[in-house]
């Protein structure tokens, strides 16, 4: 496809002239669309199966040298309204996502198809719609007001509920030499993030230890068609790629984690109904921002730090354990918000796990008006009504703003003044670091407690074991992380 700018394009970039002030030459958006339904089928086995995300992506930079280009984005064919997108897959493109007034989040947040309503009780939950909707801002007024409620209980619940898979890690590679995080992180993360938001312990309630499962069940009925799971290619993208999956598999699972929040949760669903919201309204809301947002996120966050730790080895564990040790000491030996935030090559290395592999791999928008992307090298016409594809992993590795190891886990990368200026760069919560919340946007309303959760996992870890060797491979949307040794921190190295 020429780069030459096209002539229908012209009056777009009149309409949005305001915005033309740089001098990067205007480019029509280079890439295809292909043959109908067979190219969206094709290009779908490519990103899912072939060559992965990070490939199909790359290949396609290389061919159109383009970090601004035109794909099919699964599912594709039968499951999406449309597969046509624009795919942004660099820092400065992928900012256009973040701009509510450029484009339109009702919708989007699985991308080019919308699981049906019958899986959050009949509602558009607050994650599929736009701010300009008023049940948005009420919704996350709601979460916002929920979390700043119960921020101080973060530290102490999750001390207590991983307390337990510590102590089962160190027996089981005792007996067995092997020990598989993502089994109990599961259930730890479920009762962390159920007495956090509510305060009442959900094993301790009709859910007992099904909650992890059922939570599990329901989600993966809603982002099957966009994931993958080891079953021979063929098969598996018939079953979970064409048709959606009906929500009365998982429709009793849905009632448990639902009645569990309508009855833990009255303080949150009172201060809703001041705000104008129904209580079942809000608990389906609720019910989705702690076991689709939040569990969905602390299953594929807590592997995914400990992926790069394992990767980085004893030196860096040994600077991570002198680091947490002496910042507990400092605090009287406990470990403490005050204590975290002294640990500044602990926040570093979670913020480039964020970086290098973030939870949320993509973000989606509408364009609400003919408008004009930029990304380092050009300018790029955009009609109102196109779907807007960024896809995460390639914008925060991006060479122009992190420099030749942008590929690289650093683990200092965000220590020190330049480092806290790149962290406006890190976007994983649907907007920058550097930026907090509101209600009025998408940012992720939990994104500080995500982060200070897995700040708490690093500082817990090293405050216990010195060392740690482990095998890595791949469950259902996350890493699988599976320790094979383990060296536990001495008396004396950890006063």
């Amino acid at each position: 496809m020429s780069s030459s700018l096209s002539a229908e394009e012209i009056p777009l970039l009149k309409s949005d002239a305001g915005e033309l002030q740089s001098k990067l030459p205007l480019k029509a958006i280079p890439g295809s669309y292909g043959i109908p339904f067979i190219s969206p089928v094709m290009d779908r086995l490519d990103f899912l199966y072939n060559q992965g995300g990070d490939q199909f992506f790359q290949s396609r930079i290389d061919r159109y040298g383009s970090t601004v280009l035109r794909v099919n984005a699964p599912p594709g064919p039968f499951m999406a309204r449309n597969s046509k997108v624009v795919a942004v897959v660099d820092a400065k493109s992928f900012q256009v996502l973040f701009d509510c007034s450029k484009v339109e989040k009702k919708d989007v947040f699985t991308g080019t198809y919308v699981p049906s309503t019958s899986f959050t009780g009949g509602y558009r939950v607050c994650a599929y719609l736009d701010p300009s909707e008023p049940t948005h801002t009420k919704v996350k007024q709601v979460l916002l007001h929920l979390l700043a409620a119960r921020k101080t209980h973060v530290i102490p619940e999750f001390r207590a509920s991983y307390s337990g898979l510590f102590s089962t890690m160190e027996e089981e590679i005792a007996r067995s030499g092997k020990f598989v995080f993502n089994d109990l992180n599961d259930d730890a993360a479920f009762e962390f993030l159920g007495k956090v938001f509510t305060g009442v312990s959900p094993s301790a309630t009709a859910l007992g230890s099904s909650g992890p499962n059922k939570a599990t069940k329901w989600l993966f009925l809603q982002l099957c068609p966009i994931m993958t799971l080891g079953l021979p290619k063929i098969l598996e993208d018939l079953l979970l790629h064409t048709f959606p999956l009906p929500f009365f598999v998982a429709k009793k699972d849905y009632a448990a984690l639902y009645d569990y929040f309508s009855s833990a949760a009255q303080t949150a669903l009172d201060f809703a109904e001041e705000l104008g919201l129904s209580r079942e309204e809000a608990c389906h809301n609720l019910v989705f921002a702690a076991c689709f947002n939040a569990f969905g996120g602390l299953k594929v966050l807590l592997p995914g730090v400990l992926q790069f730790l394992a990767k980085s080895g004893s030196d860096l564990h040994a600077r991570l354990a002198d680091e947490v040790r002496s910042a507990v000491r400092s605090e009287g030996g406990e470990l403490t918000a005050a204590a975290l935030e002294k640990m500044e090559l602990t926040k570093s290395v979670v913020y480039e796990a964020l970086r290098m592999d973030p939870p949320v791999k993509y973000q989606y928008g509408v364009a609400k008006r003919d408008l004009v992307v930029e990304s380092h090298e050009a300018s790029y016409a955009v009609k109102a009504g196109e779907i807007l594809f960024g896809y995460q992993p390639l914008a925060t590795r991006d060479p122009q703003v992190f420099g030749p190891d942008a590929g690289e886990f650093v683990a200092d990368r965000f220590v020190g003044e330049r480092g806290r200026e790149l962290l406006r760069y890190v976007v994983w919560s649907n907007g920058p670091e550097t930026e907090n919340p509101t209600a009025g946007d998408k940012q992720c309303p939990g994104k500080d407690i995500s982060v200070l959760t897995a700040r708490l996992l690093v500082a817990e870890f090293f405050l216990r074991y010195d060392t740690f060797a482990a095998e890595l491979g791949q469950v259902p949307l996350a890493v699988k992380v599976t320790f094979t040794s383990l060296t536990k921190a001495t008396a004396g190295s950890k006063e």
